[in-house]
């Protein structure tokens, strides 16, 4: 019988009791790796995520965390090397997202926007890069929107997913030397209860995407669960789209 690919692997999922977050935990943990994940508010969401990844005999852990806290971000970090006995894989996955226009654009919306999905990126990285080795992986959870914005609205969104593309970018030529990966997955027009496949603005969408239909959260986890691996050693600094001809 054939090792799951990620056995020994322990990763840390930031925003993991819903939707792509979710996924990647349930995908991670059927390959074998040991998880935590953090949440926000969401904890009846968790507490089930748990419960179902457990039943399947796999080892993951529920922290309670906002993102926008850069001493929580810390001390998930912390209990997630404490509980999992070390770390291997980062998925910085906790995002948030506001669409208006500039001139409307709420302030606190906008805070609390590049607080989470800027700081929050930064700060668990920072804080997980002393438990990190060679062999080691960042996988940053960005957006095509970092590469095509489809209409007006998505301005502030697409800029703190630029700056996911940049950080990206940079410190995988500053980890490079340590043997240490960072790459950023790009995800398109996904299937979520945040972003139903349907409706009017997912049949825009689906009209500007090659294969003219929206992904699956499966689908975004496949391509974490291979970066989190093995196989993907030579890959860094890269940005890698799951967004079905969305940015083509």
């Amino acid at each position: 019988m054939s090792t799951a690919p990620l056995t020994g692997r322990r990763a840390l999922v930031t925003g993991g009791s819903r939707g792509i977050g979710a996924e990647i935990v349930r995908r991670l943990t059927a390959d074998g790796a040991a998880v935590a994940f953090t949440y926000s508010a969401s904890g009846t969401n968790a507490e089930k995520l748990v419960a179902e990844v457990t039943a399947n005999g796999a080892k993951v852990v529920a922290i309670q965390a906002d993102a926008a806290d850069p001493s929580q971000n810390a001390s998930a970090v912390d209990r997630a090397v404490a509980e999992l006995g070390g770390l291997d894989v980062v998925v910085n996955n906790a995002a948030v997202a506001h669409f208006d226009v500039i001139g409307d654009y709420p302030p606190e919306q906008f805070d609390r926007m590049v607080a989470i999905n800027i700081g929050g990126m930064f700060w668990t990285t920072r804080s997980a890069i002393k438990h990190l080795s060679e062999g080691a992986r960042i996988i940053n959870i960005g957006s095509s929107n970092a590469d095509r914005v489809p209409g007006p609205g998505v301005s502030v969104y697409a800029m703190t997913k630029g700056a996911v593309s940049s950080f990206t970018r940079g410190l995988a030529r500053e980890l490079g030397p340590s043997g240490i990966t960072v790459n950023n997955v790009q995800p398109g027009p996904v299937d979520t209860n945040m972003n139903p496949d349907k409706g009017d603005f997912a049949e825009s969408l689906k009209q500007i995407t090659a294969l003219g239909r929206y992904g699956h959260t499966g689908d975004v986890a496949a391509l974490v669960s291979f970066l989190a691996g093995p196989e993907s050693g030579y890959i860094t600094g890269a940005h890698l789209n799951v967004d079905g001809g969305f940015t083509v």
